[in-house]
């Protein structure tokens, strides 16, 4: 089983990534494990992108969180059994960040590269908001269900992932 969770900032992508690896009992990745060195500093793309393909090819089974449409994008897409966009609105994704960063204040989650603690500014605010919403964003999301229609599972509320775990239970 290969899954693809996609998705804006503050959706669930990460826990929902948790659920599912421990679920079907498969490796996961969080991508902004590989994105972030501590300080919240860039990796090289290029070091990013050979660990996403090692991660790929070493792997029979996974669940890989994360966009960053430069990072092997096309390959996790197609090669993924089910993709799930987790398609909340801004205010849900503000909100869920909100309380994460109460719960992780200070801390850092386990889906998050070493030294990068949780934090809550106004950058990150923005970025849930607007400048993660862009309209490329929105045309490759809609690119993907047109591609690939019969994987493609789009959720829109905490409710809808509840509902989604529970039908795997049966």
């Amino acid at each position: 089983m290969k899954i693809a969770i996609i998705g804006y900032s503050g959706s669930g992508k990460s826990t929902l990534a948790e659920k599912l690896s421990s679920h079907y009992s498969i490796p996961k990745l969080h991508m902004d494990r590989l994105q972030f060195q501590p300080g919240w500093v860039d990796s090289d793309r290029d070091w990013m992108l050979k660990e996403m393909a090692t991660f790929l090819t070493e792997n029979e089974d996974w669940v890989i969180d994360g966009n960053y449409s430069w990072c092997c994008y096309e390959e996790r897409m197609e090669q993924a059994d089910q993709i799930i966009f987790l398609n909340f609105s801004a205010w849900n994704c503000l909100a869920r960040a909100l309380k994460r960063y109460l719960q992780y204040r200070g801390k850092v989650r386990e889906s998050m590269a070493d030294g990068c603690p949780e934090q809550f500014n106004w950058e990150f605010i923005r970025w849930i908001l607007w400048d993660g919403r862009t309209k490329n964003a929105k045309v490759r999301y809609q690119k993907l269900s047109d591609t690939y229609p019969e994987k493609m599972h789009i959720l829109h509320s905490q409710a809808e992932i509840d509902y989604f775990l529970q039908s795997l239970k049966k």
